[in-house]
C-alpha cells in the first residue's frame, strides 16, 4: 500500500509539472501578440520569471507546483484582456477628441487618453500629463482644451509630448539612458519626440482668431532641439517596446 502511494504521489507530481509546463507554454505563445507594442511594461517578465523560479524552488511539493499554474494561467488571462481591450480603443473614438484619435494612433489602443481636469503639479495651465504611477493614461486639460487658441494641430503636438511621457515611464531603463543627452530634462527630451516625429511640428505658433487677431502660442518648454538630439530620440525610440524573453523553467 505504501508503494502505490509513492506511485501516485509521483504521477501527481509528474501530472502537475506538465501542466505548469503547458501552462507556461501558453502564456509565453500569447505574449508573442506583444512584440511590436510600444509599452513595455505591460507585459511583466519579472513575474513570469518568478512564476518559472518558484516551480523550480518548489518542484517536488504537489500542491505549490499547482498554485504556481494556477498563477501563470491567470497572468495568461491579463495579457489576453489587455489585447483585447487595446483592439477595441483602436476601433473607437469614444471621446471623438483629436487628443484620443491620437493617442490611440501612436500606443496601438494600449494608452487610454482621458479629457479632465488633471493637474501633474498643480500648475494652472497644464495643457496635459501622466502620472507615473499610471502611465497608460494621459490626462488632457479640459478647461485648457477650450481656449480660443486651441488647434487641432496644436492638441496633436500636446498628444505627441505626453506620448513621450509614456514611453519613458514604461521603458524606464532606455529611458535612463536617453536622457542624458537632455542633460536629465525628461520635458525638453519629450519636446523632441514631438519635433521628431511630428511633420512640420514647432513649439511656437501663431493662431488667427480674426482677419486681423491672432495669438502668439508657445507650447513646450522652450527649447528646441539639436539634430545629435533628435538622433538619441531616433535611437531611444527604436530601443523601446516588448522584447521577447526566454523564461526558464529549469535550473
Amino acid at each position: 500500500m505504501e508503494q502505490d502511494n509513492k506511485i501516485q504521489q509521483q504521477r501527481e507530481l509528474i501530472e502537475e509539472k506538465e501542466s505548469f509546463g503547458a501552462a507556461m507554454g501558453t502564456l509565453m505563445t500569447t505574449t508573442e501578440k506583444f512584440d511590436a507594442v510600444l509599452t513595455a511594461s505591460v507585459v511583466p517578465w519579472e513575474t513570469y520569471e518568478r512564476l518559472a523560479e518558484r516551480a523550480w524552488t518548489f518542484r517536488w511539493d504537489v500542491a505549490e507546483l499547482a498554485a504556481a499554474t494556477d498563477q501563470v494561467e491567470f497572468e495568461t488571462q491579463q495579457l489576453e484582456q489587455a489585447w483585447a481591450v487595446a483592439q477595441l480603443e483602436m476601433q473607437s473614438n469614444a471621446s471623438g477628441s483629436v487628443y484620443e484619435a491620437v493617442i490611440d494612433s501612436l500606443g496601438g489602443g494600449f494608452v487610454r487618453s482621458v479629457l479632465d481636469n488633471e493637474s501633474c503639479d498643480g500648475g494652472e495651465s497644464v495643457l496635459g500629463c501622466v502620472y507615473e504611477n499610471d502611465p497608460l493614461v494621459v490626462h488632457f486639460d479640459a478647461a485648457e482644451n477650450t481656449q480660443p487658441f486651441m488647434t487641432d494641430e496644436i492638441r496633436t503636438g500636446i498628444a505627441y509630448h505626453e506620448f513621450a511621457h509614456v514611453l519613458q515611464f514604461t521603458n524606464p531603463e532606455a529611458s535612463e539612458v536617453a536622457v542624458t543627452s537632455f542633460g536629465g530634462d525628461w520635458e525638453v527630451m519629450a519636446d523632441c519626440f514631438a519635433l521628431t516625429y511630428l511633420p512640420g511640428w514647432a513649439l511656437d505658433h501663431v493662431v488667427w482668431t480674426s482677419s486681423h487677431e491672432y495669438w502668439e502660442v508657445s507650447i513646450g518648454h522652450g527649447v528646441t532641439c539639436s539634430e545629435p538630439q533628435r538622433q538619441a530620440v531616433r535611437d531611444w525610440y527604436g530601443q523601446v517596446g516588448v522584447q521577447p524573453q526566454t523564461i526558464g523553467t529549469e535550473h
